[in-house]
């Protein structure tokens, strides 16, 4: 099936389809959820840095690995684009990226020298970026304006499924000290999961034509300024950036809040983090879908909204919790939050780019996804350490959380500017682009 450059596909896509093109977010999120975790687990119990200074070697171990991640992923979406091969022009790079994958992930699981697993932590963001930002442009590519919403919804699902798995993972591995088995679980999650998109989804949409250019030459397009132009683009990427900056200060800084602030051991940290993943799982699962459908009805920009509200709510309740029954409320509100967010504003991002070059503007997009880890540990990391040993051990977190609700703040204002177009059924069930709102 080809489509004209920009053009949205025609027809009607299965819910099995649909299902089929986002299967494979299972397996990109697990990893960084499972190997985000299992390297704080490391930091906290393992004394491989001095008590105190946690979260900032975490930073340091990973802020490498998002700087390549932000060059790569976009870069790579780009090309794509403009790739014409007989597997199409998005499964060469999601095969070959997951592939490398297996072996980064073997490799950190055996290393325990910090220069090493840094170095490693950067090849695996290379190569999960190297797949990633080509098949982040399926949705774009292949889905109909009517079905965008369902779409975004199992998007939103699957990506709340991988974090799962990987937390799962994570916490187990924690508990048990068993990093290696942790990382071969991660890995075999992966491939089934792209095993079944490169055999099973037909790409449809023709590359774009290169017209005598080298592929440097698209490689550098990925960063050409005319992005800038795009304003509404512009300012949802940024409003993306500090949205996920909160939800990421209080998941990256989780196993660090249990173990100093509510003074937990090893055993305990691990299964209260079990308890932790069943709440927001259930949050997420809860709002994914009927959130995505809410959007077609009243709008992508207010579900995203209170997406952020219920988000801050929950984030300061974690922090000003003196119990932990108190901060289980707090994660559930969250776990509603993220599962909303992650449906909706992929649906608005979808609505906002040019089709025809998906692989590039998701690529762009996906700098915040990215970069908002690495800041929200480099941000709520340093000060929760300082805090941690000017004003007492286990106060840093809870006032790294309480800075992190003013993300959310920040990313709803950053949204009142863009332009939305939504996608409505007409009397006849033809598509029709409503109002900017």
């Amino acid at each position: 099936m080809s489509a004209i450059a920009g053009d949205r596909p025609a027809g009607h896509r299965p819910v099995g389809q649909l299902v089929q093109l986002s299967l494979y977010w299972l397996g990109l999120s697990s990893i960084w959820a499972g190997v985000d975790l299992i390297l704080s687990g490391r930091l906290q119990f393992d004394a491989l840095v001095p008590k105190g200074s946690e979260a900032s070697a975490l930073f340091l171990l990973t802020v490498g690995g998002a700087i390549v991640a932000v060059v790569v992923q976009p870069t790579i979406g780009t090309i794509s684009d403009y790739t014409a091969t007989r597997w199409g022009r998005r499964k060469p790079y999601i095969f070959i990226g997951s592939l490398l994958d297996l072996v980064f992930l073997y490799a950190i699981g055996t290393s325990n020298g910090l220069l090493a697993i840094g170095v490693l932590y950067m090849l695996l963001q290379f190569s999960s970026n190297f797949a990633q930002g080509p098949f982040q442009g399926y949705v774009p590519d292949l889905v109909p304006a009517a079905q965008v919403g369902l779409a975004s919804g199992l998007v939103g699902m699957f990506q709340v499924l991988g974090n799962v798995a990987g937390f799962l993972i994570g916490s187990l591995a924690v508990g048990s000290h068993s990093y290696l088995l942790g990382f071969v679980a991660l890995a075999a999650i992966e491939v089934v999961t792209m095993l079944s998109v490169v055999i099973g989804v037909d790409e449809g949409r023709d590359a774009m034509p290169r017209n005598g250019r080298s592929w440097l030459a698209i490689a550098a397009d990925a960063w050409g300024a005319d992005v800038l132009a795009n304003r509404s683009f512009v300012l949802l990427v940024l409003s993306r950036l500090f949205v996920l900056m909160g939800g990421a200060t209080l998941v990256k800084l989780a196993l660090f809040y249990l173990a100093q602030t509510h003074g937990l051991d090893e055993q305990e940290t691990s299964s209260t983090l079990i308890v932790v993943l069943a709440l927001v799982t259930v949050g997420n699962l809860v709002a994914v879908i009927p959130a995505s459908r809410l959007s077609d009805r009243i709008g992508r920009k207010a579900v995203i909204y209170g997406s952020c509200a219920v988000g801050a709510v929950g984030l300061t309740t974690c922090a000003l919790a003196p119990s932990l029954q108190v901060a289980f409320v707090g994660v559930t509100l969250f776990g509603i939050s993220s599962g909303t967010f992650l449906s909706v504003d992929w649906a608005l991002m979808t609505d906002t780019i040019p089709k025809a070059a998906s692989g590039r503007y998701m690529g762009i997009s996906n700098l915040a996804t990215g970069s908002a880890g690495i800041f929200a540990i480099m941000i709520g990391g340093t000060i929760s350490d300082v805090v941690n040993r000017s004003v007492g051990y286990g106060t840093g977190p809870r006032v790294a959380y309480l800075l992190a609700v003013a993300w959310f703040v920040v990313g709803a204002i950053l949204l009142r500017g863009v332009v939305q177009e939504r996608a409505s059924r007409g009397p006849a069930g033809e598509t029709r682009i409503a109002e900017p709102a």
